[in-house]
């Protein structure tokens, strides 16, 4: 008897034992995961993923519920404070990509002005590129297509003489208007000859360049034919003739294929218009 009572006080000493280290355990354990996943909630809030590698999920998702309104009511802020200090930091960089992209599209336009202008009327996007010292995959970035390239090298040109264009002739009669013309265009043509050569050389494979031509063309026409009396607008085929001796293609022909000065390409379209004006009526 005395033998079974001490064997059931040392199992109750030993169950005794046994609950009390599993409570200190639990307890262990307990504090242990409440840390860890109070550590791991603000490090959540704060865009950080480390923790969510090593804590088990069950248990980050238990104590982030016990700990969402508690933490949000004390840092709600935090995150819009955070995006506002993201935001003012990408801002400047944003900045720097935008210029420098800006930056390089300016060089690309400036070297394919240049070699054009300089003889090489059909430069491959390598040359460019070279040229401009950027990559080729910058130039292809920037243009999609080498129309790309033409539409705002056209625009450059463009801002440099269509004020002269669109400037009115001088002259009392349409005949001195028409010289006047002559003049202003030689000027404006001598300056735009290798771009409009090279935009030439594509227009047949380019329906923006084929456009483009077609609209200076209508330009050229237009301008003369405002200034015309209407005597001469009916004669049809001299009004026609009148155009073609004060074309962009005439010059390019004096200029260009028989290698004419300046000044006899000139004299050649002053004899050309006096000839064709003489026999036309004055009003």
């Amino acid at each position: 008897m005395q033998a079974s009572r001490t064997v059931f006080c040392a199992d109750s000493i030993v169950a005794d034992s046994s609950r009390a280290d599993a409570a200190k355990m639990k307890t262990v354990f307990d504090i242990l995961t409440f840390f860890l996943a109070q550590r791991f909630f603000v490090r959540q809030q704060l865009g950080g993923i480390l923790l969510a590698l090593i804590v088990p999920k069950y248990i980050c998702n238990r104590f982030c519920r016990l700990r969402q309104r508690p933490f949000a009511a004390k840092h709600g802020g935090m995150t819009t404070i955070s995006h506002k200090m993201t935001s003012r930091a990408e801002a400047p960089l944003a900045d720097g990509r935008r210029e420098r992209s800006r930056s390089s599209r300016s060089k690309i336009v400036a070297a394919m002005l240049d070699l054009v202008g300089k003889g090489d009327v059909a430069p491959s996007a390598a040359r460019v590129a070279e040229v401009a010292g950027v990559g080729l995959r910058s130039v292809f970035r920037h243009f999609d297509d080498m129309d790309e390239l033409y539409r705002e090298m056209g625009e450059v040109i463009e801002a440099q003489v269509m004020p002269i264009i669109l400037q009115p002739p001088t002259g009392a009669t349409w005949r001195e208007k028409l010289f006047d013309i002559a003049n202003r265009r030689a000027m404006v043509f001598e300056t735009i000859l290798p771009y409009r050569i090279s935009a030439n050389l594509k227009r047949f494979q380019s329906p923006y360049l084929m456009q483009d031509y077609r609209r200076m063309l209508r330009l050229e026409s237009d301008t003369i034919g405002s200034y015309l009396p209407a005597t001469v607008k009916a004669d049809v085929t001299g009004a026609h003739g009148l155009n073609v001796i004060l074309s962009f293609q005439t010059w390019r022909l004096l200029r260009h294929d028989q290698e004419l000065p300046v000044d006899d390409a000139k004299a050649v379209v002053r004899r050309l218009l006096g000839d064709a004006m003489a026999g036309m009526p004055e009003d």
